[in-house]
């Protein structure tokens, strides 16, 4: 009985080791910022959206443009890696998930909407 309750907490330790350095590493790929952040520079950026093409012409940023997270590895090459890449998705999950990718290939200045177009207020354009 001993030995399950040693086991749980190694494992507990070991899962919270886990998510404090995916935070950390994911806190130094990409800059989370606020609606007002986010408007002020990604008109001078490449605007992403990698939620999947329904949820795109449902309602999308002005100005953006659709890779969808699940197409990302075959179209990364169509994001210039020279110019700031502003990404979304419906909440912050899919779109950290793509900066860490971009990161391995080399994009350096990669922000993201904190929560996602789901927050959003701002200009929309639908299909």
């Amino acid at each position: 009985m001993l030995e399950l309750l040693y086991f749980v907490i190694a494992l507990l330790v070991v899962l919270l080791v886990y998510a404090g350095i995916s935070a950390y590493r994911l806190k130094k790929t990409v800059t989370n910022l606020s609606q007002e952040q986010f408007i002020e520079g990604y008109r001078k950026a490449q605007l992403i959206d990698v939620r999947e093409p329904k949820e795109f012409e449902g309602g999308h940023i002005l100005g953006a443009r659709n890779i969808p997270s699940s197409q990302l590895r075959q179209r990364f090459k169509e994001i210039r890696p020279d110019k700031p890449v502003y990404l979304y998705c419906q909440s912050g999950a899919r779109s950290s998930r793509a900066a860490m990718f971009l990161k391995k290939k080399g994009y350096t200045q990669l922000h993201q909407l904190q929560g996602g177009f789901k927050t959003w207020t701002g200009k929309v354009k639908s299909k």
